[in-house]
C-alpha cells in the first residue's frame, strides 16, 4: 500500500524526512535514499505517509480500523527484526501484488522503495512480468470455469493424450 500516516489528532505528517538520516549505506553496498524509504519510528502515527500533502486516503475508515490497518502494515513493513524476506524481495512481491490488485498508490509507493533499495530495473521488470503472467492466468481460469458452467468448449484440445 502506499504509505500513509494520520496522526491522532487527524493531521497528515510526513514519517520520512524528520525522522530518518538523508542516506544510509546497505550491507550489500547500495545506497538508500532515507527519504524514499520510510523507516520505522515509534510514534502515535497510525499510517505511514509518503509525503506531506493533504489526503482523502483512508476517510472512509473508522479510526479503531486506521489503528488495525496501521498495526499490521507497521508489523509488516517496518519491525525488521521480525522480517523473513530481504527487503528487496518484500518490495518486488509488493510491485507484483500491487499491479495484480490494480492498486496505483501502492505501486508508487513500492516502486520508489524498490529503488531506494537498490532494485535494479531488470528485477523490477521481471516482477512486473509476473503479475502480467498472473494475471493473465487468472482470465484463463475464469474463462475455463465459465465454459464449464455453461458447456463450451470452443477450441477443443485436439492432441492425442498418451500413456
Amino acid at each position: 500500500m502506499e504509505e500513509k500516516d494520520t496522526s491522532s489528532s487527524g493531521t497528515t505528517t510526513s514519517a520520512t524526512a524528520a525522522t530518518a538520516p538523508a542516506n544510509t549505506t546497505e550491507p550489500n553496498g547500495a545506497t538508500k535514499d532515507a527519504a524514499a524509504v520510510v523507516e520505522h519510528v515509534a510514534t502515535d502515527r497510525v499510517i505511514p505517509m509518503a509525503t506531506d500533502e493533504p489526503s482523502s486516503s483512508y476517510s472512509m475508515l473508522e479510526p479503531r480500523m486506521k489503528k488495525v490497518y496501521g498495526a499490521y502494515y507497521k508489523e509488516l513493513y517496518y519491525t525488521p527484526e521480525r522480517r523473513v524476506l530481504d527487503p528487496k524481495v518484500q518490495e518486488l512481491i509488493s510491485i507484483a501484488a500491487s499491479l495484480v490488485a490494480k492498486c496505483e498508490g501502492c505501486i508508487d509507493g513500492h516502486i520508489k522503495k524498490a529503488l531506494a533499495l537498490g532494485t535494479t530495473k531488470e528485477e523490477i521488470s521481471e516482477a512486473i512480468c509476473i503479475a502480467a503472467a498472473i494475471s493473465a492466468a487468472a482470465m484463463i481460469d475464469l474463462s475455463d470455469r465459465t465454459a464449464a458452467r455453461l458447456g463450451l468448449n470452443h477450441f477443443p484440445n485436439t492432441r492425442k493424450q498418451s500413456e
